[in-house]
């Protein structure tokens, strides 16, 4: 694609690349992006591929719907080869490995919600890259992203397939730790939730106070920051976050302790450096279900109520979670004065501290109370 102008340096920094700008409108990049991405021309109808593969045009129709893709008509030329095949891929897990319509269905509703997440994400991320590289206002930082996607693509592509292995390796290197020994089936408990997780919540305090000042690029980069910082120490400490939800953290950890040093590491961090406002933490020992790339339970629940009681820079954990901690010499429980909670009657939660913290052996709770 040629430019027919440029975009000049920021006068303020001498330094900074000139870039040129993309004449308006950019259909020609679109259309050439278009077949790029997708393999070729839509030249198909939804109808002529339920044709080609003998199967039914609702299951054509479900099957995009279910990915997120827009809605078309059956004889609308949307479809290319590549979106043919993947389709006969998927229908291959049904034929050739047994696999239920209702899951494949939900195998690709979670690519669908994940895929359109991702790829929002990484366009967000080059535009605020084009408009701070290149001093350019966020339309034209839009339409240069659009014309530097054709060759960023493969790049971003061949990540995905990257990371995408590891995370799997990782899950079945977990699965493999975890159910080394199987219980008998006379023994487990159908009635219990599957997975033994130490599941928390980091939520920050006063967002919406501190964000309500600041223009879009200011609160792209503030909830960046928080959400990086918090990443990082629930990484290095060996947990995993669940999601990010503006302002707080949903994290899980395979063990209680490895819970605790979550937990603790975000209160500690998250907050110091004065960037971003600290957070209130909570974390919760128990049995959840993992579903849709979420988990679900009753200590899910528990745990998000935890975090609204505690003081900023603090943790809490509920009575259970603190018998599990209680003989580890590397922390300090202290009970709290009872109190009700919506929802959920009446908790005890107990405040964690690393017993190497200068307050951790005072015993002095957050309300007055002893432990």
């Amino acid at each position: 694609m040629t430019y027919a102008r440029e975009v000049p340096a920021d006068p303020g920094s001498p330094d900074r690349p000139r870039v040129p700008a993309p004449p308006e409108p950019a259909t020609s990049t679109v259309f050439s992006l278009d077949d790029q991405l997708l393999g070729g021309t839509r030249a198909f109808t939804m109808r002529q591929v339920a044709a080609d593969l003998a199967v039914d045009l609702d299951l054509v129709r479900r099957y995009w719907q279910t990915l997120g893709l827009p809605r078309a008509d059956a004889d609308d030329h949307v479809l290319t080869a590549d979106d043919a095949a993947a389709l006969g891929h998927v229908l291959e897990l049904v034929r050739d490995h047994g696999l239920e319509m209702s899951t494949v269905i939900t195998l690709t509703r979670a690519l669908g919600h994940t895929a359109d997440r991702l790829a929002l994400w990484e366009v967000e991320a080059l535009v605020e890259d084009m408009a701070s590289r290149y001093a350019l206002d966020d339309v034209s930082a839009r339409l240069l992203v659009l014309d530097r996607l054709s060759e960023l693509a493969p790049v971003l592509e061949a990540q995905l397939v990257y990371s995408w292995r590891r995370h799997l390796a990782a899950v079945a290197g977990r699965f493999a730790a975890e159910f080394a020994e199987v219980r008998a089936p006379q023994t487990a408990d159908r009635h219990a939730l599957p997975l033994p997780r130490a599941v928390g919540f980091a939520d920050m305090v006063s967002f919406t106070r501190v964000s309500a000042g600041l223009d879009y690029t200011e609160l792209s980069a503030f909830v960046q920051r928080f959400e990086t910082a918090a990443r990082d120490v629930v990484s290095a400490a060996g947990g995993r976050v669940v999601k990010t939800i503006g302002d707080a953290v949903l994290f899980v950890a395979d063990d209680v302790a490895t819970g605790a040093d979550v937990a603790l590491g975000l209160a500690r961090a998250i907050g110091s450096e004065g960037i971003t406002p600290p957070v209130r933490v909570s974390m919760v020992w128990g049995r959840v279900l993992s579903r849709f790339g979420d988990v679900f339970g009753p200590p899910v629940n528990l745990a998000a109520r935890l975090a609204d009681e505690a003081r900023p820079s603090t943790v809490l954990v509920d009575e259970t979670t603190a018998d599990h901690l209680a003989g580890d010499p590397r922390y300090v429980l202290v009970r709290q004065q009872p109190r009700e909670v919506h929802g959920l009657g009446e908790i005890a939660p107990v405040l964690l501290r690393w017993s190497g913290d200068p307050d951790a052996s005072s015993g002095q709770s957050t309300n007055g109370a002893r432990s």
